[in-house]
């Protein structure tokens, strides 16, 4: 994950050294939403205005885990998912954006990234407790389930329906990352452009703190998750860390990390690190997911269609540096 490093943005001064009266302060605040812990860090000079800003952040957040969580049974997508309609439902415009983002990072990966894996999601939550493989029957009929392309979506009307009854939809790889870029809106919509929103590792980074060029985020190591390989000086901009050096399992004496590989149904093997920045934190997310995937090879070629994103692809073998240099990107919604 990537994360803040803390000397960046100190309480202004006046020429004595004396805290300025009513200058910006530091403030900071968090709750675990998403099953994460969500933190935010903002600039303000009125204490109590923060606060309600942040808790009006905090609210936001909330409500969008009622739309995307894959845990809550009345959660919008779980509900729709059980519904499963064969005609075009209305849905949320937040589920219409986030579902339209996730099928052009569907297609322009090839299937890598695939909010279609919901069963064998399932099948690896249950592997990660018992320590055991799922049996290759139970692989093969998750396998079948998959089809992101039985979704069919209308962002114009903000409608779905299902092509078939067994379709399951986990956005758990993009979620956060449009959370705290929600989250963020909120607090400049309220006057504190000076933040940042801190989803989980999933970094949403609004103006920089007073007289600093940007906020200071720490990089991890692939070999060690405590120690900082790289940092990166950004404002206005997203960051999204994926890799396996906290989330994954060993089974039989070999490692596999928490993001499943779509073809095979298991958690990816093969030990990786990658960090993408990007306009928004969904698409830093989704695109973070993705890399994981395509690995170094096919990794950059995604990236490339997405002018204004950086990534780099960390494993054992060293790291991939890419940038997006092919003009035409859809938008992000």
């Amino acid at each position: 994950m990537g994360w803040v490093l803390g000397a960046c943005g100190q309480t202004p001064t006046s020429a004595d050294g004396a805290p300025a009266e009513h200058a910006e302060r530091r403030f900071e605040f968090e709750r675990v939403l998403m099953g994460v812990p969500f933190r935010i860090v903002a600039y303000g000079a009125d204490a109590e205005a923060v606060a309600r800003a942040a808790r009006a952040a905090f609210a936001r957040v909330k409500e969008l885990n009622l739309v995307f969580s894959d845990y809550d049974p009345d959660s919008e997508l779980r509900r729709l998912v059980a519904e499963a309609p064969s005609q075009p439902k209305k849905i949320s415009a937040d589920l219409a954006r986030v579902l339209l983002l996730s099928r052009r990072l569907w297609e322009q990966s090839g299937g890598a990234f695939d909010p279609s894996v919901g069963p064998m999601v399932k099948l690896w939550r249950n592997a990660r407790r018992s320590g055991e493989l799922p049996t290759p029957e139970l692989l093969a009929a998750a396998r079948a389930r998959r089809g992101f392309d039985d979704l069919i979506l209308d962002a114009a009307t903000e409608t779905v329906a299902f092509r078939r009854p067994d379709l399951a939809i986990d956005l758990g790889a993009i979620a956060k990352g449009y959370a705290a870029d929600e989250a963020l809106a909120v607090l400049r919509a309220q006057g504190f452009p000076r933040a940042l929103v801190d989803g989980g590792g999933d970094l949403s980074l609004g103006e920089p703190p007073p007289s600093e060029p940007g906020w200071r985020v720490a990089v991890e190591a692939l070999d060690d998750p405590e120690r900082a390989a790289a940092e990166l000086v950004l404002a206005n901009a997203a960051v999204a860390t994926s890799g396996d050096a906290w989330q994954y399992v060993e089974i039989d004496g070999v490692r596999y990390a928490h993001i499943i590989d779509p073809e095979t149904g298991l958690g990816l093997g093969e030990r990786f690190s990658v960090t993408v920045i990007a306009p928004t934190g969904a698409l830093a997310d989704g695109l973070a997911t993705a890399l994981c995937v395509l690995g170094p090879a096919r990794g950059p070629a995604l990236v490339a269609l997405h002018p204004g994103v950086e990534a780099w692809i960390t494993t054992p073998q060293g790291t991939t540096h890419c940038t997006g240099k092919v003009p035409g990107s859809f938008p992000v919604p």
